[in-house]
């Protein structure tokens, strides 16, 4: 097993944002964790990245444990994340944002990761000296995948790529999921477009207040009625 996750229990102060989460994560998959606004899908990233902490239950990646794992030292281990918002580096150029992504790599070669992000997101080649926040949205939102690319992922974790992207944007992003998967990167997938997340995914899990309520294959859940009524339209 990749990732494994058991009983997460995360607060914001006396809020219980997690409720007894679990859920896994094998090589090879793309997993997606869908559900409304404020499910605790963001949250649930967050402390597998290590930027927040479970009271109680266990994290392992790799069949290592890593609940209490310092932020920079998880992504040594091969779990980085693209944040909800892009959150890039708006006044460095894409080149600069990408050669921040490689900062846990001691003495590698820096310029060959780069020129392999290059090949993957030829429009970020075009603009390797531009100003990242003069970027368009799509733009941004590859240059966050690239940037956390950069530090040669086992896993993937993407938090809501097409938030705020046009229709047309988010399936050029959705496309760009699916080719890296195809090329050996395991995803795990937060993501509020349902439709677009079930379509690709291997396997999927629904987050209501803080619970996951429902868990399957992407096409069994894309077929549940339960899940077209309340996330598809249905």
């Amino acid at each position: 097993m990749m990732l494994k996750a058991e009983d997460l229990n995360v607060y914001y102060g006396p809020i219980h944002a997690v409720k007894g989460v679990s859920f896994e994560v094998r090589e090879g998959e793309i997993v997606t964790l869908i559900g409304a606004n404020g499910a605790g899908k963001s949250t649930t990233l967050k402390t597998l990245s290590g930027l927040m902490r479970s009271r109680g239950g266990k994290i392992e990646f790799m069949d290592k444990s890593i609940a209490s794992t310092a932020p920079h030292k998880i992504v040594e281990l091969g779990l980085a994340q693209v944040p909800e918002g892009r959150r890039i580096f708006t006044r460095m150029t894409v080149e600069e944002n990408l050669d921040m992504g490689a900062f846990i790599k001691k003495n590698a070669n820096v310029e060959a990761d780069k020129e392999r992000v290059f090949e993957q997101f030829p429009r970020l080649k075009e603009r390797r000296k531009q100003v990242a926040g003069t970027l368009s949205g799509g733009e941004q939102q590859m240059l966050a995948m690239g940037r956390a690319l950069m530090s040669d992922p086992k896993l993937l974790m993407l938090d809501e790529p097409s938030m705020g992207l046009a229709p047309i944007l988010v399936e050029q992003v959705f496309d760009i999921v699916s080719e890296l998967h195809k090329s050996g990167t395991t995803i795990l997938l937060v993501e509020q477009n349902a439709e677009m997340a079930l379509s690709i995914a291997d396997r999927a899990y629904v987050m209501e207040t803080g619970r996951i309520t429902l868990s399957g294959t992407g096409e069994e859940l894309a077929a549940s009625e339960e899940v077209q009524k309340a996330y598809l339209g249905g």
